[in-house]
């Protein structure tokens, strides 16, 4: 599909106001197969995301370890490892509270079912109850099928594209014979309040990057905002709110070529001064020195496409 993948180093739109981010495939060439299979580490922290946002492309994730959960659409799924997760384009999807994930994640677009288009209706039938409870056989036989993915596509030996598209088929059709999960639990009025509290954090207007607010906003008073969020994260609003500007500032400075001033206006701070306080306190180091490589490699949640290095097909 056109705009599905992008080249290394392309830069993402910037998400219209209200609008989530939405990642993109990254490949190395304008032909280059759009699949990709790692583990959480080796895809990048973009995999394991902690703010609502939506692909391109199809993510099958196989959970074997972890704490927090995983919340699909308006679906939040508690880990209990092990369990397979079917994310189809255009879902919103993030993981709240995850410590210690482990496990691997399948990353392709609709251009790589061309072998077996079928599997794009199993696919979206599996998307809307994403969620799988694995038994101990079936997450085995799983981890072999997965390992066998991950080995051809590290080979990259002859023919190892039609392979992979084999074995995705494979791990495809036997995830819909699966039984389907029993629905989650609807969110109570607290967690709705508290989803929607994240919701307009991950927006990204500074006009909202206050608890009072965001509370004005959905309707509520600051202290039952404050009870909802703290009771559905752990973490108070002003908490979250101080990281999603901190997660903002990162994302300029490392991927534009903004002034610190720039950044800190973007970031909601009318003073330059006490936004590079506030960056030190958030983050430990200035903004300078951060732009200059201090902690580039930090957990800069809000870049727009996920980097993940997809081999191209040997030539003929």
């Amino acid at each position: 599909m056109r705009g599905t993948t992008v080249l290394p180093g392309t830069p993402g739109p910037e998400p219209q106001p209200g609008a989530l981010p939405m990642h993109r495939l990254e490949v190395p060439l304008p032909n280059a197969m759009p699949f990709a299979i790692g583990t959480f580490d080796t895809i990048g922290p973009m995999s394991r995301a902690a703010f609502p946002h939506r692909h391109t492309f199809y993510e099958i994730v196989h959970v074997t370890g972890g704490t927090g959960a995983h919340v699909v659409d308006l679906s939040r799924w508690r880990l209990r490892p092990p369990h397979l997760c079917v994310i189809a384009p255009g879902q919103v999807h993030h993981w709240e509270d995850a410590a210690g994930l482990e496990g691997s994640v399948v990353l392709f677009t609709e251009d790589f079912l061309l072998d077996h288009p079928g599997d794009r209706e199993l696919l979206r039938r599996l998307a809307e109850r994403p969620w799988r409870d694995l038994d101990e056989q079936t997450h085995a036989r799983t981890a072999r099928l997965i390992a066998d993915l991950d080995d051809e596509y590290r080979r990259g030996a002859a023919g190892f594209a039609t392979v992979l598209r084999a074995l995705l088929h494979i791990l495809v059709v036997r995830t819909a014979r699966l039984p389907e999960p029993a629905p989650p639990p609807p969110l109570t009025r607290p967690g709705a309040v508290a989803q929607e509290f994240l919701r307009l954090v991950a927006r990204n207007e500074p006009a909202l990057w206050s608890a009072a607010a965001c509370a004005d906003r959905i309707g509520v008073s600051g202290g039952y905002l404050a009870e909802a969020v703290k009771a559905a994260t752990g973490r108070t609003p002003g908490r979250l709110i101080r990281e999603a500007r901190t997660h903002e500032a990162k994302r300029l400075l490392a991927r534009t070529d903004l002034t610190v001033r720039q950044v800190a206006d973007r970031a909601g701070f009318s003073d330059p001064a006490y936004f590079c306080r506030f960056f030190r306190r958030e983050t430990g180091v200035s903004p300078g020195d951060f732009r200059r490589g201090g902690d580039v490699h930090g957990d800069i949640h809000h870049d727009h496409r996920l980097r993940s290095i997809v081999r191209p097909e040997p030539s003929a």
